[in-house]
């Protein structure tokens, strides 16, 4: 029978892993622990391994070691595929798979609520009355539909955070090298430089790629709006956190989201109430009034959990029984 291992598997997948046993007639054995050098160990005696993190997997001899317990594959609970060392796995001929499209709704509806909390000062007022402040003075807040939003990759979920604010009556701009004609009744396509000069609202859902790195950067801040907000929902490298951080200060942009950050391996998903954490920049936009950080939450949902745990396993089973994955990244 197949044996699966689960890495960094949490209490709320058990579930999932207990259906998918059923119905693939397989057996999934998991641990709390992420997969690197000290781990890789555990795979031995498994026939294929599913992964869950935002830590690296980049020393050869992790690759090395998988493909001598006969592991040819690695399948991502995750979308994001950056941690993977292609190099290494293209090497030792282990297919790696992703979960591209695990539920768009869920990061988009987070998109939604951050948008709605920074226009209304809700964190600044929670603040305010935690002190005994039930002041009105500067929570003003605007409307949605009259805003204009402007998306920065429209993928499966810049497709999803589109429809949603186009339905509550915003004007929606996309900036995007792929232009998708089903959007073509929801938003205007623009380059970058209209859309930071237009929008009252950017937010981010690209990949992480090279173009991609600290694309928000000082410059693309101070193009914005002095009363615009920004929402990171992609990949925390995407953005300058250093810049991000100066343009709030000086008050180049009014407000930001944050549901993923620079250095965040270690720190999402962790409760470090007791031992603290080791990231300056977080630590600034925590104490921020107009800022809302989250703990990269975005996917965080019942149909998204569900979906990723099928996927990941659904190629990983394809794999290991010599077909083509459905959701293969190193073609």
């Amino acid at each position: 029978m197949m044996r699966l291992l689960m890495y960094n598997a949490r209490p709320d997948e058990m579930v999932n892993f207990k259906v998918l046993e059923d119905e693939y007639k397989i057996v999934i054995k998991t641990t709390d622990k992420g997969l690197n050098k000290d781990t890789v160990s555990l795979a031995r005696g498994f026939d294929g391994i599913t992964v869950q993190q935002h830590g690296a997997i980049d020393d050869e001899m992790i690759y090395a070691k998988l493909a001598d317990f006969g592991i040819k594959q690695i399948s991502l609970r995750i979308t994001g595929y950056d941690i993977i060392n292609f190099k290494f796995a293209n090497k030792y001929d282990i297919k790696i798979t992703n979960v591209p499209a695990y539920s768009p709704r869920s990061v988009s509806e987070l998109v939604l609520a951050d948008v709605m909390s920074l226009l209304r000062h809700l964190r600044e007022t929670h603040l305010r009355e935690d002190r005994g402040d039930f002041a009105w003075d500067g929570l003003q807040a605007r409307e949605i539909h009259n805003l204009t939003v402007g998306i920065i990759g429209a993928g499966k979920i810049g497709s999803a955070v589109a429809r949603i604010f186009k339905a509550l009556g915003a004007k929606v701009l996309v900036a995007d090298p792929i232009k998708r004609p089903e959007l073509f009744d929801t938003v205007e396509y623009v380059d970058y430089n209209t859309l930071f000069k237009q929008a009252d609202v950017v937010t981010m859902h690209t990949p992480m790629t090279e173009f991609m790195n600290h694309f928000m950067n000082a410059e693309r801040f101070e193009q914005m709006k002095n009363d615009a907000i920004f929402i990171n929902a992609s990949r925390g490298p995407v953005v300058d956190t250093k810049a991000l951080i100066t343009a709030l200060n000086d008050q180049q942009i009014a407000g930001a989201a944050i549901d993923t950050f620079e250095g965040e391996a270690g720190i999402t998903g962790v409760d470090l109430s007791k031992s603290g954490f080791d990231n300056e920049n977080l630590a600034e936009l925590l104490k921020m009034p107009n800022v809302i950080v989250t703990p990269h939450i975005g996917f965080y949902t019942d149909a998204a959990v569900k979906n990723m745990d099928l996927i990941s396993v659904r190629d990983a089973f394809k794999i290991l029984n010599g077909e083509e994955p459905l959701h293969l990244v190193n073609k």
